[in-house]
């Protein structure tokens, strides 16, 4: 029994704390700082997804956790790695989760486009119901700058300056097949509205003019900004409704200025959405079978095999950016061991699909606006 003591406070005596190395002062050791810069995508689930932002959280390291301005100052950069007309994406570097929600919120919600809000039908016997022709009227996305024009509220006139008529007058002949009403329809009305209000005075002068629904001071086809750029949906080609033998559509569509918090229809985007930069690391060599058990292993193939010459393979990890967190390359036995998969927590990879009301670029430099604004106000209101 003695004996087997000793053996045991050997055991114990091989290991000590300060056998340990020393981490310098200023800096984590590597397991928090991966922990605290990286999300661990494990076979099961991720881990360490929560964003430490107690700035004294490492202080007993000597680590400045806390939001610093000139930190994010010299870290922050936008990368733009694809541009359309329809379509932008751009990495967002140095930035909280946060903030990149905070963008993307804005943009779905907060900028505003022009959309039919209201819908005067003359004749409708087609198959639509009038509600239904109102609502996908509404979703049809207009080409045209919002900035140029101002809100309508409850007890404004609708005028040149806040609203856009649109006229749809079709119909089937009889006798002639079946048609199919597109976008293209939609006529712009420079003048306003040529729908004339029912008057109740009787007594009132022939000879005056026909109160419509809108009451415009010039023809908006005048106006500079749209004198060399007609106002018109964006696609031509969108299905309104079909329409049969003797059918017809008269109706007048008018557009007014709002936000997709209000509605979807005003959305500019189709949709804005972001996700972290994958990572995938080999933590040991893969060669021969493996590597191609590795590579096949991967639906959108992230990884590659190299040539070392003399019949030797090894895997290489190619395309990281294209890894959806799928996680098939760790399943299986002794997988994990070989392949991690991580998360970079402050770098955002963001898209941004315009409806075509304004090019993508112009969406998110409107959408810096607003959240300077509102930064502004909060400080306005704190001071």
């Amino acid at each position: 029994m003695a004996g087997q003591g000793e053996e045991r406070g050997e055991e114990k005596k091989k290991f000590s704390i300060w056998d340990l190395p020393d981490v310098p002062a200023g800096q984590l050791p590597p397991h928090l700082e991966l922990q605290r810069t990286r999300v661990l995508c494990n076979k099961d689930a991720p881990i360490h997804t929560e964003s430490v932002l107690y700035s004294g959280a490492y202080a007993s390291m000597g680590v400045d956790n806390s939001l610093r301005l000139d930190h994010f100052c010299n870290n922050f950069r936008v990368e733009v790695v694809r541009l359309t007309e329809e379509d932008m994406e751009f990495d967002m570097i140095g930035i909280d989760a946060a903030i990149a929600n905070a963008f993307r919120r804005i943009l779905i919600a907060e900028l505003p486009t022009m959309a039919i809000e209201k819908v005067l039908i003359a004749n409708n016997t087609s198959v639509v119901q009038d509600e239904v022709l109102a609502h996908r009227l509404g979703l049809i996305p207009i080409s045209v700058d919002p900035r140029l024009f101002e809100y309508m509220s409850e007890n404004d006139q609708p005028n040149e300056k806040n609203t856009i008529v649109f006229k749809l007058h079709v119909r089937c002949k009889r006798g002639s097949p079946r048609i199919t009403v597109k976008s293209d329809e939609l006529k712009w009305l420079p003048n306003g509205s040529e729908l004339i209000k029912e008057s109740r005075n009787v007594a009132s002068d022939s000879a005056s003019k026909p109160e419509t629904y809108t009451s415009f001071s010039c023809s908006q086809d005048t106006l500079p900004e749209f004198a060399n750029n007609p106002i018109a949906p964006k696609y031509l080609d969108i299905i309104i409704s079909k329409l049969g033998p003797g059918q017809e559509i008269e109706l007048e569509a008018h557009a007014v200025k709002g936000m997709g918090k209000t509605h979807a229809k005003w959305s500019p985007v189709a949709t804005a959405w972001y996700r972290m930069l994958p990572e995938v690391v080999l933590l040991e060599e893969v060669e021969d079978d493996l590597a191609e058990g590795l590579k096949s292993k991967c639906p959108v193939n992230v990884f590659d095999i190299e040539d070392l010459g003399k019949g030797k393979k090894r895997a290489t990890v190619a395309r990281p950016r294209a890894c959806t967190l799928c996680r098939e390359c760790i399943r299986g036995e002794e997988w994990e061991k070989r392949v991690a998969i991580r998360r970079v927590r402050d770098h955002f990879i963001f898209t941004i699909e315009s409806t075509g009301a304004l090019p993508p670029d112009v969406l998110f430099t409107e959408a810096v606006k607003i959240l300077e604004d509102k930064c502004e106000r909060v400080i306005t209101e704190l001071s």
